[in-house]
């Protein structure tokens, strides 16, 4: 068994190149992928920056900002967010803190992903696959799918109305 600690304590201070006031905490890296804890402070930035590979961004606690290419959003507690490889994307806060999950796949095959966010339902044929990957990608395209969407422009959950950002 491996335990690996993360969450207080457990970060390193400097945070990821390209950030300001964001600190982390790596809790697995190999071949296949990462997973890291990113805590942002309040007013703190993840630059704009494009990766070869897919990464989900899971929002756990409060909320923020998230840009993927021209597109920008609220995020907040209870959201993920799908960083296609090659696209650019960022994160920030502005009045709240925001603590998040980043889990990065090492290559580009968001293929079934970017499927779902078109829209478009992945075709099957009878008794099998196009190919081996295409199997991999309807057994996820079939699991059950929470339904949701990115918080809207209210400031219900504000503390004030100056604040504007989920909490």
């Amino acid at each position: 068994m491996e335990i690996r600690r993360f969450g207080v304590g457990h970060r390193r201070p400097e945070g990821p190149s390209g950030t300001t006031g964001v600190v982390s905490a790596v809790i697995h890296a190999d071949a296949r992928g990462m997973v890291a804890e990113l805590a942002f402070a309040r007013r703190s930035t993840m630059e704009p920056h494009r990766s070869a590979n897919s990464a989900w961004f899971v929002v756990v606690e409060g909320g923020g900002w998230i840009q993927v290419a021209d597109e920008k959003a609220r995020v907040a507690a209870g959201e993920a967010v799908l960083w296609p490889a090659g696209l650019e994307h960022a994160a920030w806060t502005e009045l709240s803190e925001m603590r998040a999950f980043m889990v990065e796949f090492a290559g580009a095959d968001d293929t079934a992903a970017l499927g779902i966010l078109e829209g478009r339902a992945l075709e099957l044929t009878p008794g099998g696959a196009a190919d081996p990957g295409e199997a991999s990608r309807a057994a996820a395209v079939s699991a059950p799918r929470a339904e949701g969407s990115l918080t809207s422009g209210s400031t219900a959950g504000a503390r004030t109305a100056a604040e504007g950002e989920p909490l």
